[in-house]
């Protein structure tokens, strides 16, 4: 049987917003992030990363820097006790310079192919699955991919060109008011226990 999972967009809603960036020191968990991925582990969800990363095909950075980026990511996740399942990322962009990333594809969000992908990989049900993002470009690749869907409100998302394929099944204003509401709808239970807020790349890793 495929499991649920939730997939979260990377930059504004997992970690702090620094266009472009792919310096770990720069890397840093957004407000409460730590409090939900906490709640979200204990209820038994895989936590996923899906994001694009246009920067590749802008020529801002290569390829080979995400490395450093998800290694960033799992220690901050490995700092709260938290596993982080899979991260999947989307080097194109049609308007880019760099070829062969200067195209168009089906990975790039609001396209639902790397939600797709990752629930092939690692069997995941979709449909029991959420997607968590701070623009309605990721609601649209969730709805497409056929997940339910979840918007952290914090100002990032300023075009709000709504539309039925773009419309959220949740508003909140940040990961862990995304998390109480996922467990609570799945009816998940979590272990009681005092949750604390760890922030920051620099220092955690092993």
């Amino acid at each position: 049987m495929h499991r649920q999972a939730i997939f979260l967009d990377k930059d504004g809603t997992l970690i702090q917003d620094v266009p472009y960036n792919v310096n770990p020191e720069w890397i840093r968990f957004t407000h409460k992030a730590a409090e939900g991925l906490r709640l979200l582990h204990q209820a038994g969800y895989p936590l996923i990363v899906i994001t694009n990363q246009a920067g590749v095909a802008r020529g801002y950075f290569p390829e080979t820097a995400l490395v450093a980026v998800e290694q960033c990511l799992q220690d901050l996740f490995a700092a709260i006790d938290v596993p982080l399942a899979g991260f999947y990322y989307c080097p194109h962009d049609p308007e880019g310079v760099v070829s062969p990333y200067a195209i168009k594809c089906d990975c790039r969000k609001p396209q639902p192919g790397l939600l797709k992908q990752a629930a092939n990989i690692q069997q995941i049900s979709l449909p029991r699955s959420w997607f968590i993002g701070d623009i309605l470009h990721d609601v649209e690749a969730g709805r497409a991919a056929g997940c339910r869907t979840i918007l952290i409100d914090n100002g990032n998302e300023t075009e709000w060109q709504l539309s039925p394929r773009r419309l959220p099944h949740h508003i909140v204003s940040n990961l862990w008011e995304a998390a109480r509401v996922i467990i609570a709808l799945d009816r998940r239970i979590v272990p009681p226990g005092e949750l604390t807020s760890i922030n920051g790349c620099s220092g955690n890793r092993k």
